[in-house]
This record gives structure tokens, C-alpha cells and sequence, in this order.
């Protein structure tokens, strides 16, 4: 997605305008205008000139982000969200309100409360007449910019809120010229009577409080929404702007811009990482609250990777650039951010749809007022204050504004906390799924397989147990082997070199100590090297019952004992899955894993379903099937789960995945936390809903002010709109909207105590079981080979085996025959006994 700058929008009408205009050139496949940032984000092949040619084309100004040489993307960014609006409309409203005063002390302190003026004025009306003309015009030519964007619009035939404050201003004006001039034809006549009546009709204080009031509500409007990117400039200015680096033995600092990948760069206490690097040498405590959110400082040692922005608290770090520029985690943060604000949510189409038309249909609402005032015999000037508060009251800013400051508040609160929505798509989506999916490995549990239990024979110790292991495994790559190394040092099991190491791929290891052989493995493979006990075969059933894998040791052709290993699951899986189904969502568990050891960890984490033995490719399967139960969204961090990820409605990747994973999501979490999944949903729900605030507040504002601004309850109910209050309403409108978007920055999103569970609505998928009673099945290998032979047939969605039970059970998605069911298994030679 290429990203522009554009100047000169006021109002959704002007957004709706350029995106029509833009999306129109040949090659642009999607377009997305925020008038919140001023920006534009595009994609297709049509070149950055036909752009800009067909923005400027439309009457408003574009430049391509990045354009400018030497200037760092967070640098142009920040200067692109820089509130430039603000100083510059309290300038023109101090101004404003300056000769205001003075008018209305004319207008309406002499006229209604006989305030005293200079003797000279007693009676000579036509001199206070040009009085007010004169101040009304300095206060339009100070507000200039509404009439000349205003007009500007008319004839690009793209009229917008500027349109309807121009026409309101210059209509009050002229009609009180037109009243001016015809006094002094009065006066000349001795019609003394006509010189008060067309003093009556002046209205060079609306034309004037007209634009004071809307100017107040404009510049009310540019505050808050400079604290609605607040979060995006914060990260902005996380960006560190020089380096220390190592040239020739010595250290050299530089701007952060001539950091090369491979520089040594040396960061000393209190300072900040400047770039993604890995550490050479030296050890220290690194707060990474700048990216994660998580304020307790992460040990760094050799070896370890750390990130630009983050803050070395107590040693002294060497490390290597790995990561510079715009390639560090801090630059795909804030893109991610920024790439969010520049595109739309669904939702906001609706009111894009409006914005369209609303300035159009606006003003002929108020000509049409104006008719017909005019044609049940009231006075011109009274039909035109009518046309006039119609103008004024309609505001298509708020409907504009409704969702991208709502979209854009709550992606900043997202990154604070270190949960990133790529789109606004995404952040509008994720809370409306209803099915959870999450792969196991690295996301329930924690990816480093643990030992949990040892088991020793008749005669040995847990020490001799962990002896031998730690012997044999400690040349083994394996990452069962990993586990047993790790609890060895961690209990300060030392062990002998052992001669004649061989690995028996599938099967376990052997080796010999002074002569004596040494093997270790599975349970299939030992047997046919010494004798198991029946005690120790139970005790390592009731191992794999739980979800272990059970290690087999002997030394000569006696048993010495089990080591278990397991993937234990993350502490704080069980409370993620728990908050899931509270808010509603079915979870479902997804893995490549047996199926014995998937039900152990799914009932630990108190999954409602778990999938097992599926590929990558199974995964996706799965994921297509799942939708048809609701939207879903997928939880995973590893290559495989990229398939999956792509498929959900919502793919949600743990930061510290594969870069693959972070890649086909949709949702990124930093902090590699699965409370940050209810966490993600919670915070999409909460903006959602605020965006319908929004929507509701602009659109009833505007349903209730027009018909009030054009008389329609003078009659019924007496009540009249003078232009003043009307642009008054118009002017706090928007206002309002930006306030009630920031609310979200008070939302705590890991609170639970409010969540509430959503029904959504299902499409049942009618299935149907058989089990399948299979002779032959001996190990997991055997398992995936039936596996596959049932699920390669036409109607069955899926499909477990398990050796230990003899069965395999398919579920079926339409009728399939036990004839075809058996002879797919029989074909790769297991009997199939019977049918259930």
C-alpha cells in the first residue's frame, strides 16, 4: 500500500470526493481516504503522478509519503500528524471574537438593551448600518478559508461543509447589503417607518457569529483530534535519533540513519537501543514497556535479541545490528499503526455512502425551505434565516468523523498494550467472531518440551535414572534430548562419555559405557532390548494418559528406569481459555500432536473441542470448516499455522512467532500472551461499539436539527432556530464525537469483570461418527497412515486413529458406506474387524 499526504479535505464530503476520485484512475484496486490523519493509503499499479493528477483534478492537494530524500519515514510521519490546525484557528478566532464583540455591541447592545453609543450615531441609522458592514466583513475576511474552500468545492461540483458555512455567511451578509443599500433609499424618501424595518432586517451579526462559532468548534475539534493520534506520536517519538558504534576500537556516535546491519554498537545503562540487534557480550536488565506494554525489565545475555526503543536499565551491552531503519520492530509498529488509520472498517461505509450526497441534498433542503416559507406569505427575510439555519446546523463532519477517530483510538490503546490490528478491518472484525481456534504448541503450551516425571526400576534411584539419560541424550539433537539436558544441569547431574553413540531414527539411542551397552527410546523399541515390568508398562500408560511422552533407559538388558517428557502449557493458558468461552466463543484447540496427547493438554486448558493429528494443510481444512459455525478467528505462531492464519476471518499471531506467521495475520501479539487474544476481542468490542455512539450521535443530530432549523415546529410547538444557535450546534457536533472516541483510552482491556457473552448465530453442520475396529495398528506411524487413507475419501471431514485402542473414528459430513470405509483401510493392509 503506497501512502499520500492529502491537503485541503474539511469534511467526510471532501474524503468521499478524492476517494471517488482516486478510485476512478485505471490500475487502483482499493483506495481508503482518512480524513482524520489527512491521509490516503492505495494500492494497484497506477503510478504516484496519475494520483496526484486526479486529486488535484478534484480540487484538493497530494503529495507522496517518503517523497522527501534524507528524511526518515517516523520523522514525516510525525510531521504529517503534527497539529498544525490549532495555533492557526485560535489565532483567526481571537481575531474573530475581537471585532465580534464590538459588532454585536452595535447590532444587538444598542438596538435591544440601548447600550449608548457616540452621539453621532443618534439617528443616523445608515452609518450603524455601514459600521456592521464593515466589522461583518472583517471577520469573513479573517475566516476567508471557508468561503475560498467553500466555493472552491462548488465549482469542482464537490460542495462540502465549508460549502454550507459560506453560502449561510455570504447569504446573511448580502441579504443585509441589499437591506443596507434599500435604507438608504428610505432615507432619502423620509420613509421612516421602511428605515426601521430594513434596520430589522440586518443580519451582519449572524454572518459574523456564523463563522466566530464555527471557527470555536473547529479549533475544539483539531485538540481532540490531535490526542486521538496521541498514541501513534508517542511511538513516533520512541525513535531513537543517534547510535554509539564501534569503528576501528573506538566508539563513534551517529545518527541513527548511518546505522549499518553487522554494526557492533555498544549501549550503556539508562540508555536507549538504538536498533534490532542481538547481544555480543555483557548482560542487563531491558525494559521493553515501550513496545510490550509489560513494565517488568527482561534479562539479556549473550545471545539474547533486543529491540530498538527499549531502555537498558543496568549493564553494559555490546551488540550486532540485525535490524536497522525501517526494518526494526519499533518502524513495523508505528507502520502497522499508521497503515491501520489510512484504511476504512466496514462500517464506515455507511456513513461514507452519506457523506456523498449529504452536502447536495443539504442545500436543496434549504432552498426548499425557503420556498415555502415564502409561499405561505412570510417575509423574505424570515424564509431566508430559515435557509440559513439549515445550512448551518448540518454537519457532515461528525458523520465523517464517527468511526476513523473511534478506529484510530483504539488502535493506539492496542499498541500501548502491545496488540496490533494491521487494519481497521481487523479491529472492527475480531470482535464479532464466535469460534476461537488455537494451535497448541507455542501458543497453549510453552514450546520447549519439559521433563515431568522420573520412574526408576526396582533398584535404581530418580538420580540413576537421570544419569543415564543425561549420558546418552547429551550428544543427541533431538528436541526430547533438549529436555532431559536441561533438567540434568539445572539438578547438577553430571554423566561419562560414552563410546559407539548411534541415533536410531524412529526408534530411540544406543551407545556403550566401558562395554556395557546403553540404549534408550520408546516403549516398542525397548521391549525388543530388555524386559518392561508390568508396573512400569502402567505407570508409562498412565504417563501417555496425560499427555507425556515416556522414555524408556537400560543399561545391558535391565530396565533402569523412564524419564517423561511433556510440552507443559503456558500459565496463563487456562485463564485465556476461560475468559474465551466466557465472552461467548467456542474454542477449539488445533494440532499436529496424537490424539491422547491432545486430549490431555486440551482438558487441561479446558478447551471446548480439540482437533488433533492435522498438517499444515489440514489445518486450513479445518479452519474452512469451522466457519461455517461463525466468523473465526485463528491463534498460532509457527510456519505451519500461516496456512490457517490466511484462512481465518481473523488470524491472530504470537509476536515471537515465525515471521512468516506474523506475516499472514491480521492481529500481532507482542507479547506472545494468549490473555491477549480476550484481551484483542475485548478492545475490538469496546470500539465497535463506540463507533456506534458515534454514528447514532451524528446521524439523530442531524435528523433532529434540520427539520428543527427549517420551522417545522414553529407551528406545533412554537419553537424557532436563529442561525447563531444553529451554527453553534454544528460547531459542537464533531466535537462531541472526537470526546466520545477518546473515552476508549480509559477502557482497561484485560478486565474481565464486564464481559458479557454474545450468542452468535450458527449454521450447524449436520455430521455423523463411525468407529472403526482396526487389527495391525502398532505405532503412531500406523495411526497416520490410516488417517490419511480414511480422510483422503470423499465425505469425511475427519479422521483420528489411535494403536493402543485398535479404532479409528471419522466423522462424516453425508452418508458414506462401510464397504468404501473398509477397503480404504484394508488397501494398505490393516483388517478392519467392524464397523460402528
Amino acid at each position: 500500500m503506497k501512502q499520500y499526504t492529502v491537503t485541503g479535505m474539511s469534511c467526510a464530503a471532501c474524503s468521499a470526493r478524492v476517494e471517488k476520485a482516486v478510485s476512478q484512475v485505471s490500475g487502483v484496486t482499493s483506495c481508503s481516504v482518512s480524513l482524520l490523519t489527512n491521509s490516503m493509503g492505495v494500492e494497484g499499479t497506477a503510478s504516484p503522478q496519475e494520483i496526484i493528477r486526479a486529486v488535484t483534478d478534484a480540487g484538493y492537494g497530494a503529495s507522496l509519503k517518503g517523497a522527501q530524500s534524507g528524511t526518515s519515514q517516523a520523522s514525516m510521519d510525525m510531521d504529517a500528524l503534527a497539529d498544525r490546525d490549532t495555533p492557526v484557528l485560535k489565532r483567526r478566532l481571537i481575531a474573530s471574537v475581537g471585532f465580534l464583540l464590538v459588532l454585536m455591541y452595535f447590532s444587538m447592545g444598542h438596538m435591544m438593551w440601548g447600550w449608548p453609543l457616540p452621539k453621532w450615531f443618534e439617528g443616523n441609522h445608515v452609518a450603524m448600518g455601514l459600521v456592521q458592514l464593515l466589522l461583518a466583513g472583517i471577520v469573513m475576511v479573517i475566516n476567508q478559508k471557508f468561503f475560498v474552500s467553500g466555493f472552491k468545492g462548488l465549482i469542482h461540483r464537490a460542495p462540502n461543509m465549508d460549502t454550507l458555512v459560506a453560502l449561510g455567511s455570504m447569504a446573511s451578509f448580502v441579504w443585509s447589503v441589499y437591506a443596507l443599500f434599500m435604507m438608504t433609499h428610505a432615507v432619502v424618501q423620509r420613509d421612516d417607518a421602511a428605515v426601521m424595518t430594513y434596520m430589522n432586517e440586518f443580519y451582519f451579526e449572524s454572518a459574523a457569529m456564523i463563522l466566530t462559532l464555527i471557527t470555536v468548534g473547529k479549533m475544539l475539534e483539531a485538540r481532540s483530534k490531535g490526542k486521538t493520534t496521541n498514541a501513534l506520536k508517542g511511538l513516533m517519538k520512541l525513535a531513537p535519533k543517534t547510535a554509539v558504534i564501534m569503528k576501528d576500537g573506538k566508539e563513534v556516535e551517529v545518527s541513527i540513519e548511518q546505522v549499518q546491519k553487522g554494526d557492533i554498537f555498544v549501549v550503556r545503562p539508562g540508555e536507549t537501543i538504538p536498533v534490532d540487534g542481538v547481544v555480543l557480550s555483557g548482560s542487563s536488565a531491558v525494559n521493553e514497556a515501550a513496545l510490550t506494554g509489560e513494565s517488568i525489565p527482561v534479562d539479556k545475555i549473550e545471545g539474547d535479541l533486543v529491540s530498538a526503543a527499549t531502555l537498558n536499565q543496568s549493564g553494559y551491552l555490546q551488540c550486532e545490528a540485525l535490524r536497522v531503519g525501517e526494518d526494526t520492530t519499533l518502524s513495523q509498529i508505528i507502520q502497522m499503526v499508521s497503515d491501520a488509520a489510512a484504511t476504512k472498517a466496514p462500517i464506515a461505509k455507511i456513513a461514507d455512502k452519506v457523506s456523498g450526497v449529504f452536502v447536495p441534498t443539504v442545500i436543496t433542503i434549504a432552498v426548499m425551505t425557503c420556498i415555502v416559507w415564502l409561499l405561505v406569505g412570510q417575509t423574505f427575510g424570515f424564509a431566508l434565516a430559515r435557509g440559513i439555519s439549515v445550512l448551518v446546523i448540518s454537519c457532515p463532519c461528525a458523520l465523517g468523523l464517527a468511526t476513523p477517530v473511534a478506529i484510530m483510538v483504539g488502535n493506539g490503546k492496542g499498541a500501548k498494550n502491545g496488540i496490533l490490528f494491521k487494519t481497521a478491518v481487523s479491529l472492527e472484525e475480531t470482535g464479532k467472531v464466535a469460534v476461537v481456534a488455537l494451535d497448541k504448541t507455542g501458543t497453549i503450551t510453552s514450546g520447549q518440551p519439559k521433563v515431568t516425571d522420573l520412574v526408576p526400576a526396582d533398584g535404581y534411584s530418580e538420580r540413576d535414572v537421570m544419569t543415564l539419560a543425561y549420558a546418552l541424550e547429551k550428544k543427541s539433537e533431538h528436541p526430547l534430548a533438549r529436555a532431559i539436558v536441561e533438567r540434568a544441569q539445572h539438578d547438577a547431574v553430571s554423566a561419562p562419555d560414552v563410546q559407539e553413540f548411534q541415533a536410531l531414527p524412529g526408534h530411540g539411542l544406543s551407545a556403550a559405557l566401558d562395554g556395557v551397552p546403553l540404549h534408550g527410546g520408546s516403549g516398542t523399541f525397548m521391549q525388543t532390548i530388555c524386559e518392561i515390568p508390568a508396573s512400569l508398562q502402567k505407570q508409562a500408560q498412565q504417563l501417555a494418559e496425560q499427555g507425556k511422552t515416556p522414555l524408556f533407559f537400560s543399561r545391558g538388558n535391565q530396565l533402569v528406569g523412564i524419564v517423561a517428557v511433556a510440552d507443559v502449557i503456558k500459565p496463563d493458558s487456562a485463564q485465556a481459555v476461560r475468559e474465551l468461552r466466557n465472552m461467548g466463543m467456542h474454542v477449539v484447540m488445533l494440532t499436529g500432536d496424537n490424539a491422547r496427547t491432545a486430549k490431555a493438554i486440551g482438558a487441561q486448558a479446558g478447551v471446548d473441542e480439540v482437533v488433533a493429528d492435522v498438517l499444515p494443510d489440514g489445518k486450513e481444512a479445518v479452519i474452512r470448516q469451522l466457519r461455517s459455525r461463525g466468523k473465526v478467528a485463528m491463534v498460532g505462531d509457527g510456519i505451519n499455522d500461516a496456512p490457517a492464519l490466511a484462512r481465518a476471518d481473523i488470524g491472530i499471531a504470537i509476536g515471537a512467532g515465525a515471521d512468516v506467521a506474523v506475516d499472514a495475520a491480521d492481529v500481532v501479539l507482542m507479547n506472545s500472551r494468549l490473555l491477549d487474544v480476550s484481551a484483542a476481542i475485548r478492545l475490538s468490542r469496546a470500539t465497535l461499539r463506540n463507533i456506534h455512539e458515534n454514528l447514532f450521535w451524528a446521524f439523530a443530530y442531524n435528523v433532529c436539527g434540520i427539520p428543527l432549523a427549517a420551522g417545522v415546529f414553529i407551528s406545533l410547538l412554537g419553537w424557532e432556530l436563529n442561525p447563531m444557535f444553529g451554527a453553534a450546534a454544528m460547531s459542537l457536533s464533531s466535537f462531541c464525537v472526537v470526546s466520545n472516541a477518546l473515552r476508549l483510552n480509559w477502557l482497561d482491556i484485560r478486565n474481565a469483570a464486564k464481559d458479557k457473552k454474545i450468542k452468535h448465530t450458527r449454521k450447524e453442520q449436520k455430521t455423523m461418527t463411525k468407529t472403526l475396529k482396526i487389527e495391525g495398528m502398532m505405532c503412531p506411524h500406523c495411526e497416520a497412515t490410516v488417517k490419511k487413507a480414511l480422510e483422503a475419501i470423499d465425505g469425511v471431514t475427519e479422521a483420528t486413529a489411535d494403536h493402543n485402542t485398535d479404532t479409528a473414528v471419522v466423522t462424516l459430513s453425508k452418508d458414506v458406506s462401510n464397504d468404501v470405509l473398509r477397503k480404504a483401510v484394508e488397501d494398505k493392509d490393516y483388517p478392519v474387524k467392524d464397523i460402528q
